[in-house]
């Protein structure tokens, strides 16, 4: 468990959940991501407290109120971000354009694997 005196101020606890979309028409409240990063004051990633904190940034897969995978919030040289679980990139899902999107209530970001994506609205943006 991560002491929350250690995290940097900008750090949020973030709960995305599966959004309606083809095979889900509405959405799963049971299925989605929690998330531990930094955000600037608008809501995006910030890559500068990232890096000073990486080993901070959790990410949490659930399904039905269960742990399924924890791994880590990563980027690539390029600067693309994705989630990292195990050693090699065989289970890494990538965030699309996680870096330009917002992490606000109500907002959408898109994850997946591969060329499968999946839509989840952020139900939960607060302080750890």
């Amino acid at each position: 468990m991560v002491e929350t005196r250690e995290l940097a101020p900008a750090f949020r606890h973030v709960r995305l959940l599966l959004a309606r979309g083809k095979g889900h028409p509405d959405g799963d409240r049971e299925e989605g991501y929690d998330l531990l990063l930094p955000l600037d004051q608008e809501g995006f990633l910030d890559p500068h407290e990232w890096k000073k904190f990486q080993g901070f940034c959790r990410v949490r897969y659930f399904q039905k109120g269960e742990t399924i995978r924890i791994g880590q919030l990563r980027r690539k040289p390029g600067g693309q971000w994705y989630f990292d679980y195990e050693e090699g990139d065989r289970d890494d899902e990538t965030g699309f354009r996680l870096g330009e999107e917002c992490f606000r209530l109500g907002e959408y970001i898109s994850v997946g694997r591969g060329h499968e994506f999946h839509t989840y609205w952020v139900a939960r943006v607060e302080k750890p």
